[in-house]
């Protein structure tokens, strides 16, 4: 896969209730135009291929982005997988915050080049004290595996099953964050630059629209990925540093998965990422399918509040069956 991006964030107030994260405003600069990213694409070429740079890829020019009054998100836009068509696209190399939809990238990693059989015993790491900062619940010396950890990052969008992955992984977050930025890279997702696997805000971590389209449809080829952001409630026991068993229930957060809001006519959700932070305001990336299995990646950064972010939501998807 292969990409670019950028450009600006903003403050907006939402309920502490829903944070993942929170951080003080700063402007993020937008050094790239259409025409240099164009210009780039066209130019560069795949490793031993004859191919252009994005041969297989949706690819968004100055004549595809589009303005609709109905999106009021800062950022938002739709690919067609099975045509490689741009949809709709509104501010696709804006640089923002993704606040948990970063957790695309840490579960690509984790099934990538992850074992999900290995036990992981969490370390003190993985304790996060940020206020509003969602969790699993995970504590030190409790052992899990790492596809339970997977779980309890995508569901119910933990931040300490974050950590514990990146630790096991690499050894530290800052290590993991550089695997992220690696694997971001080799995506062509350029406009990205990471500091953690949970995405608590951070004024150097960012990314856009067109670069998590990048990243999510590279989690989409494994099985396991599909698996998991499909699940709406996962039940399972692990091992508590105490010895004793620990009991868990995890619930999602899409909307769409848990009957809060009505998928548009036509389309069936495949599973997704929800995050939420002051800095990001609210955010969702998913996959869906229409009734002849064609399938799209959506995504919405910075609406002003969850439904809001709905309603952007099922904006641009209605785009895919009108």
């Amino acid at each position: 896969m292969k990409r670019k991006v950028f450009v600006t964030s903003g403050c907006i107030i939402l309920s502490a209730l829903f944070l993942t994260g929170c951080a003080g405003l700063h402007k993020l600069d937008n050094p790239y135009e259409f025409s240099e990213r164009t210009a780039l694409y066209q130019s560069a070429s795949v490793a031993g291929k004859s191919e252009t740079f994005a041969h297989d890829l949706c690819v968004v020019s100055k004549d595809t982005a589009d303005s609709d009054s109905s999106v009021t998100a800062e950022a938002a836009a739709v690919f067609d997988l099975s045509d490689n068509n741009v949809i709709f696209a509104k501010n696709p190399f804006e640089k923002l915050y993704p606040a948990s939809i970063t957790k695309t990238m840490t579960a690509l990693l984790a099934v990538k080049y992850g074992d999900l059989s290995d036990e992981v015993t969490v370390t003190k790491d993985a304790v996060i004290k940020e206020s509003g900062a969602s969790l699993c619940g995970i504590k030190p010396g409790d052992k899990l595996t790492m596809e339970q950890l997977l779980y309890g990052l995508m569901i119910p969008s933990g931040n300490d099953a974050g950590v514990a992955i990146a630790v096991n992984m690499a050894g530290s977050v800052d290590q993991f964050a550089q695997m992220m930025n690696d694997e971001a890279k080799k995506l062509g997702a350029t406009g990205t630059h990471f500091v953690n696997p949970h995405g608590l805000s951070d004024e150097e971590h960012y990314t856009t629209a067109y670069d998590l389209y990048l990243i999510f449809n590279e989690a989409l080829k494994y099985p396991e990925f599909r698996k998991i952001i499909g699940t709406t409630e996962y039940k399972t026991s692990y091992q508590g540093g105490n010895g004793k068993t620990v009991n868990a229930t995890w619930k999602g957060t899409n909307w769409y998965m848990t009957g809060e809001r009505k998928t548009p006519d036509g389309l069936t959700v495949l599973g997704g990422k929800t995050g939420t932070t002051l800095s990001a305001g609210s955010c969702l990336i998913m996959g869906s399918s229409d009734t002849s299995k064609k399938e799209y990646i959506s995504v919405v950064l910075k609406a002003r509040d969850h439904a809001g972010l709905y309603d952007n939501m099922s904006n641009i998807l209605n785009k895919i069956v009108e």
